[in-house]
């Protein structure tokens, strides 16, 4: 019975993990650039004494669908979508470089470029850009400013926006959401070159590449799992009861 009771309660809690994958997908339906987190149940051998072929359930995240979502135009400078396999490198919160395809940039109040608060990086590291200026990209990702009060002719170019290229199975996404480098031998992630090469086109954005209604069965389907789950506990308690009942009529 207890093993019962194990099996079941296993079975909930990897349930309850797919649904927070599935969660987060359709939280960020609305995010420029997101790429779903894929998730799947495999069944695993138990290790140690026991029936051999005995298995239990465990919920795994494979890593990320890198299908480009929908492009949208929004005429708006600082919004980027990326073309072919380029990503845009950014610092993200722990310091280190990573990289996204969300491209909805802006300017803070000390003028550096930021993707949601996060530093976008250049050649010479974090972007700044003058205050109240006007700002214009390139499709290699020059950063070109007119500053407030001076004449178009006045334009000037202040920075690279840093691309790299990176296809299938050459970035791994993170706890945050971004993308690295897999680590190498010594467990140390290389930052990846900038590719010169690289282009992005500016005014329009990216859009996430969750499907909604796909998102919803998976959510359902889980749910109903985590019930079922929940069903076995519930009859194993009471086979434990009618059991325990039958010892004391004896």
């Amino acid at each position: 019975m207890d093993r019962m009771i194990y099996t079941a309660m296993n079975g909930a809690s990897q349930s309850f993990d797919q649904q927070a994958v599935v969660g987060n997908n359709l939280a960020n339906v609305s995010t420029p650039g997101f790429r779903a987190q894929l998730s799947a149940m495999q069944s695993v051998p138990v290790e140690g004494d026991g029936v051999p072929t005995r298995t239990l359930p465990l919920a795994v995240t494979p890593g990320a669908d890198m299908t480009t979502g929908p492009i949208s135009a929004t005429s708006r400078a600082l919004d980027f979508a990326y073309n072919g396999n380029a990503w845009i490198a950014v610092q993200a919160k722990d310091g280190s470089e990573a990289y996204t395809r969300r491209g909805d940039v802006q300017v803070d109040k000390n003028g550096m470029l930021n993707i949601g608060g996060m530093a976008v990086i250049g050649d010479a590291g974090p972007i700044l850009v003058p205050l109240d200026s006007q700002v214009s990209v390139g499709s290699s990702g020059t950063i070109s400013v007119i500053e407030a009060g001076q004449k178009a002719d006045s334009i000037a170019e202040v920075a690279r926006v840093k691309l790299v290229t990176a296809g299938r199975g050459q970035l791994e996404r993170s706890d945050d959401g971004l993308f690295r480098a897999p680590a190498d031998a010594n467990g140390v992630v290389q930052p990846l070159p900038a590719d010169e090469t690289a282009l992005l086109t500016s005014g329009a954005l990216e859009g996430s590449n969750v499907n909604p209604t796909s998102a919803m069965v998976d959510m359902i389907n889980s749910q109903r799992r985590y019930e079922m789950q929940m069903k076995v506990i519930s009859s194993a308690e009471e086979n434990e009861k009618s059991a325990n009942g039958l010892l004391a009529i004896r």
